[in-house]
């Protein structure tokens, strides 16, 4: 029997231990109090995968697990880097002449968005040194990489004076800036979800982003009340630790086949087809329909996931906000299936939890995130979380699969100062 280990945010404020053990890292490593510490959470997609690079729509919420940084500007392009995880092993690149992919590893991350930053033109952003401290699981498929790039965009646009942490509007740049040190310093593909969630979800709701290109910040977003306990309900996160790689060759393949299909379409997105699908009278003969205009039979399967899973997003906020908890963790199932047969981006360990949970009376239960490795969430009655994680970690130790981690997924507050 296997135990399955329930992974605990740290405090956040002034005087929180993620803020001061951040502090005291930094102090340790660079011998200097920091500028200031900041942090960035997690985030947890309800639902709506694989959408956002196709113009769609997503639902995430911010975890209360966060990553904090403690940085501090410097005068030249000189960048020092530390870790909780490896704290006697920093690491150091030069903003000097860099190229992308020229930096390699984690560091790749808080180093490409300065570098991205002075891509879009600020060129007074220059080096630091920087501390993290996280208790986001890392490889979970709960944007670990995006709370580190969120959380170092927002500490050097205050260090520097870019001015964009303060508003909505202006938390775009930050998250561009984020969004480019992912793609194309760290070389992982992201559509912007992550990012956008951890920049601007707030406490208590879930945002519902829509990635439509041309829409205003206003436009862009829109914030769901999303209240579990009102509804007698729990949010499970179980990170099944299965090995979650979002840059060996399977998401980039996933979005190749979405833009090769929206071009065989002749339209820009597959946003478009989407929408129409949506408007018609009889949704399921205008999705065959557009289906049939395929000849590659995996991309039909791709156009279908989509297509289905932005319709999906809508009607769960529709059931979640009308307390039809029943459709809402029916709409859960049918998105992990689709995912699972469709888009084919789940791996056993996903699928054994999802099944597990769902026979251990979760209303509804789906991958979470980019797929091939990561997370599940199940919507459970209060109380049932531990059970239900337990019953899947059984499973996993009959299997031979190793331990897994569950957390409490609370909507949460954005990216912010901390002291």
């Amino acid at each position: 029997m296997k135990t399955v280990e329930f992974v605990e945010a740290l405090s956040t404020g002034a005087d929180g231990e993620g803020a001061g053990q951040a502090a005291a890292l930094f102090s340790r490593t660079f011998g200097k109090a920091p500028d200031g510490v900041w942090s960035a959470p997690g985030r947890v997609n309800l639902i709506g995968e694989h959408t956002d690079y196709n113009a769609g729509l997503c639902l995430p919420i911010a975890l209360p697990h966060r990553t904090f940084l403690a940085l501090g500007a410097r005068r030249d392009g000189r960048v020092r880097l530390v870790s909780s995880l490896s704290p006697d092993s920093p690491e150091e690149a030069s903003l000097d002449g860099l190229k992308p992919g020229g930096v390699k590893g984690w560091a790749a991350y808080p180093v490409g968005v300065a570098w991205a930053l002075r891509q879009a033109g600020f060129d007074q952003v220059r080096g630091f040194d920087a501390a993290f401290v996280s208790c986001v699981p890392v490889g979970s498929g709960l944007s670990s990489s995006a709370a580190m790039t969120c959380s170092t965009a927002l500490a050097l646009d205050e260090v520097y004076g870019l001015g964009f942490g303060g508003s909505d509007q202006g938390r775009l740049t930050l998250i561009d800036a984020a969004i480019r040190s992912e793609n194309d310093m760290a070389g992982a593909s992201t559509g912007g979800m992550d990012q956008s969630a951890s920049m601007r979800c707030r406490a208590g709701h879930a945002i519902e982003l829509d990635f439509r290109p041309g829409l205003s910040a206003l436009e862009s977003a829109r914030q769901v009340p999303f209240d579990l306990q009102s509804h007698g309900l729990e949010l499970l996160v179980l990170d099944t630790r299965a090995p979650h790689r979002l840059n060996d060759g399977q998401y980039a393949a996933r979005r190749r086949s979405c833009e090769q299909a929206a071009q065989a379409l002749g339209v820009g997105s597959l946003r478009v087809p989407a929408d129409q699908v949506a408007a018609s009278d009889d949704p399921g003969r205008a999705l065959e329909a557009v289906l049939t205009r395929l000849d590659d039979p995996t991309q039909r399967r791709r156009v279908r996931h989509v297509i289905t899973e932005i319709g999906r997003v809508g009607r769960f906020v529709e059931a979640f906000g009308a307390g039809d908890v029943k459709r809402a963790g029916e709409l859960f199932n049918a998105s992990h299936d689709s995912l699972r047969d469709d888009y084919e981006v789940t791996v056993p360990e996903l699928d054994v939890a999802v099944d597990v949970a769902r026979s251990e009376g979760a209303y509804g239960a789906r991958m979470t995130g980019g797929g091939f490795g990561g997370s599940i969430i199940a919507l459970v009655d209060a109380g049932r979380s531990r059970d239900v994680a337990s019953a899947v970690a059984d499973e996993f130790g009959r299997r031979g699969f190793g331990r897994p981690r569950a957390l409490a997924a609370l909507a949460s507050s954005p990216a912010q100062r901390e002291g």
